[in-house]
């Protein structure tokens, strides 16, 4: 987690003073749970509230004692205790350090699924708009990296709108796994402190109990978590190469925004760099990075090891900083994008129309001819133009067996580039639904 992919929304989920007041407020709801049902003075729950939520925390000294007790929830319970008094004795009554960490981490994970499904929301807003922009400008569709039947821009945007609003779906759903609260005490069985308590705690946090919990919150949910996040990045480099592919200068029908001042290179002073979306695909990588050792973190021994903290305490900041940076990166690329629709005409005739090669193969066919010779006839008509030797519909005129199936009026009808974007309102309902 650095500043330079780094949003301050983000971040401050994960700093020092934001954790120590969760945990904080952990212990407060808990200790108003044990007063209602009588397990402390309700008094004291009181002070703990009144003198708790004014304390000013400090990380240093925290840090400090734990490097004496080498134990940070016990360091940061000893610091609370001189703010609380003489009450901090009923703080913490039958929980574990682990109803505590887990808790917290969860929180943190909703609240950053709560940023991240926003950063979904402003790339989607700006997708959908594009693919507007661009629905009826036709550009060439590839397989292969090489030319095959022309496509539209709006349809290419079309098509990440859709897989981001699965991603957006996936982040609620991970947002919901991970949303549980555990406050069962040592390996988990509620022996020093009632259900009542969690069930509180839960509410008041905006979480559900977990059902069974053996003194740790099960990592399948966080495994769960980090996966979503990687599939998410994922989404995110997809449409990072596409764009890269897009701005080389052979192809050139889009590229990323280049502002007055910027420079592309140290040494070419007329470079103009897809550096944006490289970014985001080496961001990628990290965040998917990330979902490995949360799935490693699922095997825990018996009811409760640690072995699963120091991973979380690294990938929980860092993948999700590191995702929600990303969000906000392409969501700014896609609303600045340049597009050059010229170019995108001047590629779709670069093969001298070969892109139609499939409308003439089943003409044929439907005249009558078997489709082996209806390949063959097409086939060797296309690959001279693809030498550069020729126009396609040129030589198919020329073609004795073409020529007496099918009239130059109907070659000439199967040249119309219209034909092959004449469902894009279709798929574009079917993707945005009714305008």
């Amino acid at each position: 987690m650095i500043p330079r992919y780094s949003r301050p929304e983000m971040t401050a989920i994960w700093e020092p003073a934001t954790r120590f007041r969760i945990w904080f407020e952990i212990e407060a709801h808990a200790a108003s749970a044990m007063a209602e049902i009588g397990m402390i003075p309700k008094e004291a729950a009181k002070v703990i509230w009144d003198k708790g939520s004014k304390a000013q925390f400090d990380v240093d000294k925290i840090d400090a004692i734990e490097r004496v007790t080498k134990h940070d929830v016990i360091a940061f319970l000893t610091h609370l205790a001189e703010f609380v008094g003489p009450e901090a004795r009923f703080v913490h009554q039958g929980m574990t350090s682990s109803d505590i960490l887990d808790t917290c981490l969860n929180i943190q994970l909703v609240r950053a699924a709560d940023l991240l499904i926003a950063g979904c929301d402003r790339l989607l807003a700006a997708l959908k708009t594009r693919a507007f922009e661009h629905k009826t400008t036709v550009c060439i569709g590839r397989s292969h990296g090489i030319h095959a039947e022309p496509v539209t821009f709006g349809l290419k945007l079309a098509q990440a709108y859709a897989e981001f609003a699965r991603a957006r779906e996936r982040l609620v759903l991970a947002r919901k796994e991970v949303a549980t609260c555990a406050i069962s005490g040592a390996v988990g069985t509620f022996a020093n402190i009632d259900p009542q308590v969690e069930e509180y705690v839960a509410a008041k946090l905006g979480l559900t109990p977990e059902p069974v919990s053996t003194q740790v919150i099960p990592r399948d949910r966080h495994a769960m978590y980090f996966a979503t996040l990687g599939v998410v990045a994922s989404s995110i480099e997809r449409l990072a190469i596409e764009i890269r592919h897009l701005q080389r200068t052979e192809v050139l029908e889009a590229e990323e925004f280049f502002s007055q001042g910027q420079k592309g290179s140290s040494a070419m002073p007329h470079k103009r760099n897809p550096v944006l979306t490289e970014n985001l695909t080496g961001l990628a990588r990290l965040v998917r990075g990330y979902a490995l050792p949360a799935m490693e973190n699922v095997a825990l021994w018996h009811e409760r090891d640690i072995s699963h903290s120091s991973v979380e305490r690294m990938i929980g900041p860092d993948a999700t900083v590191t995702l929600d940076f990303a969000l906000h990166r392409m969501a700014g690329v896609v609303e600045k994008l340049v597009v050059y629709p010229e170019n995108m005409q001047k590629n779709l005739d670069r093969l001298g129309g070969l892109i139609h090669s499939q409308r003439i193969l089943l003409a044929l066919t439907q005249k009558g001819v078997s489709r082996e010779d209806s390949y063959a006839w097409v086939q060797r008509n296309a690959m001279p133009v693809w030498r550069g030797q020729g126009d396609f519909l040129t030589l198919l005129k020329a073609d004795k067996d073409v020529s007496k199936t099918l009239t130059a009026k109907d070659l000439e009808a199967l040249f119309d580039l219209g034909y092959h974007v004449k469902h894009v309102d279709t798929i574009f309902r079917r993707v945005f639904g009714k305008a």
